[in-house]
């Protein structure tokens, strides 16, 4: 199909001067609503940002008046605008504005690349940036004497593409004060060199020894990143998002964004929540920049609680030890007690409660203190969010349901790459491997179920996590055999995750999520139909038109619109 269809046109029809009509009417198209009541239909109406009409082409007429403007899809997709329920805009594109090494797969790109970065800059800036792929490193930890013989002279320091690791050069290292004495701190680790001396790897919060000694970002570059990582969300069609993890100086770039009519997505912030503090006073702190900032399409009543880390780093809290480090079983970031504090704290001030929690032991400890909360109030306050699950123990997975928890997956994770092969499976061992990514069991529990990127750790683009969650191949890959079958998922619930499981992680569903009559206009138009192309080739349909609230946020350059054709009677 010629992707210089979708136009806008003139059409034929009654209208009457007292009867205007819609704002905008979508036809000719093939809508996939991801509305149970309402499933399939060809054309959409749409006035003052909102759905007037979803049915049969036949059947929009009516809404065509003489200031209608009129978009003919030419049989194309239509779905609901899809939302990341977990994916950090403004970081991930400040990354894109540094040394951004997302792109390497190995190691000579690694090197190649941060050896372009090294010949930029000024003689004592530093060499900053992240993305690196930590399989491209024996055990997931590189080294300080690779990163100087890229960076002899300037302070370097890269984060990994999970944002978990951190890698040093000896430079950063001297500047920052960090030793063979210095001792860990809470929650993070140096790796150490066998004379007991720091390697250049820094686990969890280790980063923070070096980053606290870098220039600070100003506003303005944090305002850039944000309009970095939008510039690639409504291009990839996503109409809503959850900031996964914001500090006061994120969430003033979103409220600045809002400020200027800026802001193409709506956006629920997830607050950094400090375990060092205590409940009241970190209530205290969350409250009043959400009362400070929260406007428009800004909505900052989330609080984002870190309860591990990461398996590939050997950070995440499991039940049992670690196949390759004896009797280790990785560290929760809080105790059971102060987290159970920290829920009832924060959804007693109307906070959704959002957890990273990547083992199993750092799920169940989530899953208590919300099974607690909801003890005390019945369940009456905010739907509260796990994050990741990347090894949930199956006796879990029903408490999502009981307890109206969110479970949030990222589904592009779902296949046996090199951080599985090489790093993952081999600390797990043969069982608990196969307790990873349970989207089709928790799907099958009753749970309700969403999705998000967690860009920048991986593509922002929902169409390749659609396609992992239902292939579990490398998108390259079209014959291969899939890693654990049983947990894969078919095109209507991916689609589902994607749009309305992602509208009730936010309280949203009222709103957005569905395609319906009363919800706002958020909307993609796609250059394929989905559900005609073979599961493998998912990820090759684009994007051609993003609408969030009736306003188009994106348009595909090859899309040509006629110029602003009316109903009858002109404009």
């Amino acid at each position: 199909m010629t992707i210089g269809m979708l136009v806008v046109t003139a059409c034929t029809g009654p209208s009457t001067d007292a009867a205007p009509g819609a704002d905008t009417v979508l036809r000719h198209a093939f809508v996939y609503t991801v509305d149970s009541a309402n499933p399939r239909a060809e054309a959409v109406a749409i006035t003052k940002g909102r759905i007037v009409y979803v049915g049969p082409d036949s059947g929009v007429t009516p809404f065509v008046g003489s200031r209608t403007e009129v978009l003919d899809a030419g049989g194309r997709m239509v779905l609901p605008g899809f939302i990341d329920t977990h994916v950090h805009p403004v970081t991930g594109g400040i990354e894109l504005g540094e040394c951004n090494v997302g792109p390497a797969e190995t190691l000579e790109d690694v090197t190649r690349i941060v050896g372009a970065c090294a010949a930029k800059g000024g003689a004592d800036d530093w060499v900053r940036g992240g993305g690196f792929p930590l399989p491209a490193f024996r055990n997931g930890a590189p080294s300080r004497t690779l990163l100087d013989s890229l960076v002899p002279t300037r302070p370097a320091f890269l984060s990994s593409s999970d944002g978990h690791t951190g890698w040093a050069n000896t430079k950063a290292l001297e500047l920052t004060g960090i030793t063979r004495a210095t001792k860990d701190p809470v929650n993070g680790r140096i790796e150490r060199e066998a004379t007991g001396g720091p390697s250049g790897t820094l686990r969890e919060t280790a980063q923070e020894l070096v980053r606290q000694h870098m220039p600070a970002y100003s506003d303005d570059t944090y305002v850039e990143g944000l309009e970095r990582g939008l510039t690639m969300a409504v291009r990839f069609g996503i109409t809503s998002l959850q900031e996964a993890d914001a500090d006061e100086q994120v969430l003033r770039a979103f409220a600045r964004a809002d400020s200027l009519d800026r802001l193409t997505v709506r956006a629920l912030i997830n607050l950094h929540v400090d375990l060092d503090s205590g409940p009241e006073q970190q209530v205290g702190r969350l409250s009043a920049l959400r009362t400070r900032y929260a406007r428009g399409l800004v909505r900052p009543v989330g609080a984002k609680i870190f309860m591990d880390g990461v398996i590939e780093g050997q950070t995440a809290a499991l039940l049992a030890p670690y196949t390759d480090r004896a009797g280790y079983r990785g560290e929760l970031n809080t105790t059971q007690a102060r987290v159970d504090a920290l829920v009832h704290a924060l959804d007693s001030a109307d906070f959704k409660v959002h957890v990273h929690a990547i083992g199993d032991r750092a799920i169940r400890t989530a899953l208590n203190a919300f099974e607690q909360q909801h003890d005390l109030d019945g369940g009456a306050g905010p739907r509260h969010v796990i994050a990741h699950l990347q090894l949930c123990d199956p006796s879990d997975i029903p408490r999502f349901a009981a307890l109206n928890v969110v479970a949030s997956f990222q589904p592009l994770w779902a296949y046996r790459d090199s951080y599985m092969r090489d790093l993952t499976e081999p600390r797990l061992g043969p069982v608990r491997s196969t307790h990873q990514y349970p989207i089709a069991s928790m799907v099958r529990s009753g749970a309700r179920v969403a999705a998000g990127s967690d860009w920048s750790v991986s593509s922002m683009n929902p169409l390749d996590a659609i396609q992992v969650a239902i292939t579990h191949r490398a998108l390259d890959d079209s014959t291969g055999a899939p890693w654990l079958p049983n947990e894969r998922i078919d095109l209507a619930t991916a689609l589902q995750l994607d749009a309305l499981g992602g509208a009730v992680a936010g309280d949203d569903e009222a709103n957005t999520g569905s395609l319906a009559v009363g919800k706002a206009a958020d909307l993609v138009v796609l250059s394929d139909n989905l559900f005609a192309l073979p599961a493998h080739r998912i990820a090759t349909a684009r994007v051609l038109l993003t609408m969030m609230g009736g306003r188009v946020t994106y348009r595909d350059s090859t899309v040509t619109l006629a110029p602003a054709g009316r109903g009858p009677g002109g404009s």
